[in-house]
């Protein structure tokens, strides 16, 4: 029995892609709620919907425990949360009236409620905690519980319903600056081996995931930040090298993903973490995300090498220059290209994430992008297409076009939601050509690499890759050509000049 039970709406079975895919983590923003929570003297217990079948175990989960509360409480760090997919909406709507049906107080904080309150409210939910939530949650509890007599409209960071049912919107609660004051994850409310045997049976190696920043301070015209803003704030090197240490001595991973927008962001703070990594025998092989124009300084990539790492992502997003400077993404096209030779120098690998489908581009920035992954040939991608969410410059200049469908299924869903320079089909051909020919490149390099001596089963398989990927390449192709010619946009021919100017204005009050 406890007092709060905490969950979430991310349910990997509802995402057909990350299905497939089985590289699931525990929300690890839910499991530092639950653990500030706990601190506070508050009896916790977690429902992890991760790899959960439906929303019914969630039922299960409040007759079991039967919680007075209820909190939903989404995982901000995993990237799909943030892209609020419409699937994983609905999901935590039935959340809410399911715990409303069994008496709980219901509290709900994730970046969907923030931006999407009266939905939530609508549904049950008597508080939508905005932005940042720890604190807010905290302070909730206490006047919930009776140990406080601060009233609602005095608690920053709520949204709920006034008594004359108007919605209340309290001032956004400052963000927390010392990181390093938080408890660690609650890792004893998660089922560890569970994520260990499903890592190993699929993957041979069991990874556990980590967070040692919050927020971005860049401004990716695109990127929706509803939680932290253009706020960074980072836990220091020695606290998190101590976390480090804590799951390898107690859990035993194999791999650690560092969740954090950008890793490292801090000049120095890699060096100084590679440092502690060494001198404290903490070392895990690690993945995680940076920015080009970041690793290029001194030092940067020999530190992050040094520490454990094996693969680092990028947002090269495009290959194009004029896509990247209308997304103000504040990099150079040779910047990507440096540091994907720069890592593979250095032994290591790189992967990137690609967007198209931003206004304007045309298919010679198309035909640019799918240059740079065969000449920069990174180990891995992730491709989307434009995505417009509320709360950037790129919604408000995309706004007006949007019709009923306004996020996502799942993130498989490759839907151009606006008037973009091709439509839906076209993307979702575009992406199986990319994917191919990346495919297709990667088995050939992975085949030249090879000695004969040395051929193991797997060899084989990257070579029935390969031909299968040659084989299929020019049918997709085609189709693609078609679909470009019956795209509502018509032909391949000129499209609207990207303007840079134009996107660095401010987004309409």
């Amino acid at each position: 029995m406890a007092e709060v039970l905490f969950g979430q709406s991310y349910f990997l079975r509802f995402d057909p892609k990350l299905w497939r895919a089985m590289q699931p983590y525990p929300p690890l923003g839910t499991l530092l709620a639950a653990a500030h929570l706990r601190e506070r003297g508050h009896g916790v217990a977690l429902f992890d919907a991760m790899l959960a079948g439906s929303e019914g175990e969630w039922d299960e989960a409040l007759a079991r425990e039967g919680a007075r509360y209820a909190v939903l409480y989404e995982d901000n760090f995993n990237y799909l949360s943030k892209m609020c997919l419409s699937r994983m909406r609905e999901a935590a709507l039935t959340m809410i009236r399911m715990a409303r049906a069994r008496g709980c107080t219901v509290l709900v904080c994730g970046s969907d409620a923030t931006d999407h309150a009266p939905s939530y409210l609508d549904a049950g939910a008597q508080f939508v905690l905005a932005g940042e939530g720890e604190a807010t949650l905290a302070e909730l509890m206490e006047r919930l519980d009776g140990r406080s007599e601060t009233p609602f409209e005095a608690i920053a960071g709520l949204v709920f319903l006034g008594e004359d049912g108007g919605l209340v919107r309290t001032p956004p609660r400052p963000m927390l600056r010392d990181l390093d004051a938080l408890p660690p994850p609650a890792w004893d409310l998660v089922d560890v081996e569970r994520y260990r045997d499903v890592w190993r049976r699929r993957h041979g190696y069991y990874s556990m995931n980590m967070v040692t920043t919050r927020g971005c301070p860049y401004h990716c015209n695109w990127c929706a930040k509803p939680i932290w803003g253009q706020t960074y704030h980072s836990r220091s090197p020695e606290h998190v090298v101590a976390e480090l240490l804590h799951l390898k001595r107690t859990y035993r991973p194999d791999h650690v993903s560092f969740a954090d927008d950008i890793m490292g962001l801090k000049p120095g703070w890699l060096l100084r973490f590679a440092e502690l990594v060494e001198q404290e025998g903490a070392r895990i092989p690690f993945k995680c995300l940076s920015r080009v124009d970041l690793l290029l300084r001194p030092g940067e990539i020999e530190a992050v090498r040094r520490a454990g790492c094996r693969i680092v992502w990028v947002g090269a997003e495009s290959g194009s220059q004029r896509v990247l400077d209308a997304m103000e993404k504040g990099t150079r096209v040779e910047q990507i290209r440096d540091v994907a030779r720069r890592l593979h120098e250095a032994g290591m690998e790189v992967g990137f994430f690609l967007q198209f489908g931003y206004p304007g581009e045309g298919p010679e920035d198309i035909a640019a992008t799918r240059r740079l992954l065969h000449e920069c040939a990174p180990d891995e991608i992730g491709i989307s297409v434009s995505y417009p969410l509320p709360g950037t410059r790129f919604y408000e200049r995309v706004k007006d076009q949007l019709g009923g469908k306004r996020n996502w299924v799942h993130s498989d869903d490759m839907d151009m939601m606006y008037s973009g320079p091709f439509d839906t089909r076209f993307y979702r051909s575009l992406y199986v050509v990319v994917q191919k020919e990346f495919a297709r490149d990667r088995a050939l390099r992975q085949l030249r690499a090879l000695r004969l001596a040395a051929l193991r089963p797997r060899d084989f398989y990257r070579g029935l890759s390969l031909l299968y990927h040659a084989l299929t390449l020019p049918l997709a192709r085609l189709r693609l050509r078609y679909r470009a010619l019956v795209s509502d946009r018509g032909d391949l021919g000129p499209q609207p000049d990207l303007n840079p100017d134009e996107a660095a204005q401010p987004a309409p009050q």
